[in-house]
């Protein structure tokens, strides 16, 4: 039975390579050639915004007869492209820039007389770029220095450089980074945090990683360490509260080797990002990107550095081979996000975090399209891969293998699979055929493949699903249930010693309708108008949105200027623009923040505002 099991997925897999060998998100020919290293020399220009130099690619040719290169490029103006030869000697190539895609960008074909060991492209990115954001001092919290910071997942790198935008590709990079004087440039590479402010950087990450991992910052920024192997880049006036806040960054990287394997990307630093930044964070190797919205002076957001670290083992270590598959990433990620949680901050707060993340999901499922409820789903826009299903469905799953294997044995499993796929891009079935001979067969009758291939392939979430359970959750529930039924007044809820995920699953759990003269008295009671933690505010307007409660506009208009972050005012915008009122309101809120929005949080806020309800 084992035997036959194998065989079967084995020539599933190879079935299934065969027919997706090309990315669809990416025009590289890489069944032909691909990019073993890239090495970049740019210049930064913040007066005209825009990044010029050239991109060394060194490549690996797998086809003997193959002479043309195809890189992925968005807004990139081509300059000219040399092949180089093993001496170093360059050679004019002929190329061309095809027309733009809407979602793609356009693919540059370099034409070659014969197979370069290096393509050397001279280019500049527009200040368009749909993968860099350019900001004014006044933009920034010191307001004294112009910032600039990369987004280059899902397929934004090659806004910014030319190359195999795909994550089935890895390579090793170095760079150099000439940035104006008294501003620090980092990437995701090796920073040295005592790097004189002389405007001149160089960078190696010498670890192969997929192009969405490339990223890059240059701003005032201001340095604290947090540990032997960690330490916090923020703006001076936010720099001491974030390393505070990430004191625990140590602790998490422990706890996470001792469950999964040693860490192996040498520092894992943090760069704390302006509230511009789309979303709650971004695992860069080596120096993740964080939001400012999670500094709330009590650690009780900090699960998304323990997200962000696990991308350490499951993303960056091993990585979905196409965005379709990125449930790979995040749903692995996720489940270990809340282990961590679990051994630093206790049982009990991860409890609550995920039931508020399942929650969420059962909620989405309403709205969602069956086909979208996949954990691998068709998508037209790579960017439109990471859905709550690819997060929360994904770890679900995980959670629910462990239930029935038990965590010692599931444990054991997930370090191996870590172990065996490191450094590699793989696909759903290339999972399922490690799990299947090293987990399920070895316990038979617990669960079987085909009980996780409808986890995967069906809509929704089975009946097995593993669910927590939390006591603080059931009191908090029947003190809002009283509440609304007017035997509970507001000041006697019990919400002073509430954490934020308490105060968030009281406020998810309210009805559609509240009638305005409890949301006043409510409000006056905890002041949630103007509150200063995002995410209890975020649900407090959504609440106050529903329900008119016009009191609360003013501030949630400050709070949608001041906050990009996607995940925090999209909603927002989605729930305003339901009635004409609201929908106005949205866009006099819109014309001031745009300016300050990256360009992604522009691209949803005005998806949002075309809707017609």
């Amino acid at each position: 039975m084992f035997l036959s099991r194998l065989i079967a997925c084995s020539a599933l897999l190879f079935a299934f390579d065969a027919a997706a060998a090309v990315d669809p998100h990416s025009y590289a020919n890489t069944e032909q050639v691909t990019v073993r290293a890239l090495a970049l020399d740019l210049s930064v220009d913040f007066g005209k915004r825009e990044l010029t130099g050239a991109a060394d690619l060194t490549l690996d040719w797998h086809d003997k007869a193959a002479r043309e290169l195809v890189l992925d490029t968005r807004d990139l103006t081509i300059e000219k492209i040399d092949a180089l030869d093993a001496d170093g000697s360059a050679h004019a190539a002929r190329y061309t820039l095809a027309r733009r895609d809407a979602i793609r960008g356009s693919a540059l074909r370099i034409a070659l007389a014969a197979q370069a060991p290096r393509v050397r492209v001279h280019y500049h990115a527009a200040s368009k770029a749909s993968g860099l954001q350019w900001m004014t001092p006044a933009q920034t919290a010191g307001k004294q220095q112009p910032f600039m910071y990369s987004q280059s997942e899902s397929i934004h790198a090659r806004s910014w450089v030319p190359l195999q935008d795909t994550p089935s590709v890895r390579f090793t990079y170095t760079a150099r980074v000439q940035v104006p004087t008294a501003l620090r440039a980092v990437m995701s590479a090796d920073n040295d945090a005592k790097h004189a402010l002389d405007g001149d950087y160089r960078f190696t990450m010498d670890q192969p990683i997929p192009s969405y991992l490339l990223a890059i910052a240059i701003g005032n920024l201001a340095v604290r360490e947090t540990g032997p192997r960690s330490a916090v880049y923020a703006e001076p006036s936010v720099v001491e509260a974030a390393a505070k806040e990430f004191a625990d960054t140590e602790k998490m990287i422990a706890t996470t080797e001792k469950l999964y394997g040693p860490y192996r990307w040498g520092r894992y630093d943090i760069l704390v990002l302006p509230p511009s930044f789309p979303f709650g964070g971004m695992e860069n190797p080596r120096l993740t990107f964080a939001t400012p919205t999670v500094i709330v002076g009590d650690k009780s957001l900090v699960s998304l550095v323990a997200h962000e670290l696990a991308h350490s083992w499951s993303g960056n270590l091993v990585t979905n081979a196409s965005w379709k598959h990125m449930w790979l990433n995040e749903g692995f990620t996720t489940y270990v996000e809340n282990r961590i949680v679990e051994a630093v901050y206790g049982k009990a707060q991860a409890d609550e975090e995920f039931i508020l993340a399942s929650d969420e999901l059962r909620r989405e499922i309403k709205d969602t399209p069956k086909p979208a409820q996949r954990l691998v789903p068709d998508v037209e826009d790579a960017d439109d891969a990471g859905s709550d299903f690819a997060y929360v469905k994904g770890a679900w799953l995980l959670r629910t293998l462990e239930a029935k294997f038990g965590r010692e044995a599931f444990d054991a499993y997930l370090r191996g699979y870590f172990d065996h796929f490191a450094f590699q891009s793989i696909t759903t079935e290339q999972m399922l055929t490690y799990l299947a001979p090293n987990l399920l067969d070895k316990y038979p009758g617990r669960m079987s493949l085909a009980d996780v291939k409808a986890w995967i392939d069906e809509p929704g979430i089975p009946k097995d699903a593993a669910m927590p359970t939390s006591l603080r959750f059931e009191a908090i529930a029947a003190a809002r249930k009283a509440w609304l039924a007017g035997t509970r007044k507001p000041a006697d809820i019990g919400a002073k010693d509430w954490n934020t995920q308490e105060w968030m699953y009281f406020l998810d759990g309210l009805p559609q309708t509240v009638a305005r003269e409890k949301l006043t008295t409510f409000d006056a009671a905890w002041h949630l108008t103007g509150a200063a933690n995002a995410e209890i505010a975020r649900r407090w307007y959504l609440v106050a949105i529903r329900n008119d409660y016009q009191p609360a506009r003013a501030a949630m208009a400050e709070y949608m200027t001041r906050i990009g972050r996607r995940y925090l005012v999209v909603p927002l915008y989605e729930a305003l623009a339901k009635t004409p009122d609201g929908k106005d309101f949205a866009r006099g809120v819109y014309a001031k923040a745009k300016p300050g929005y990256h360009p992604m949080t522009q691209v949803s806020v005005e998806k949002a505002l075309a809707k017609k309800h």
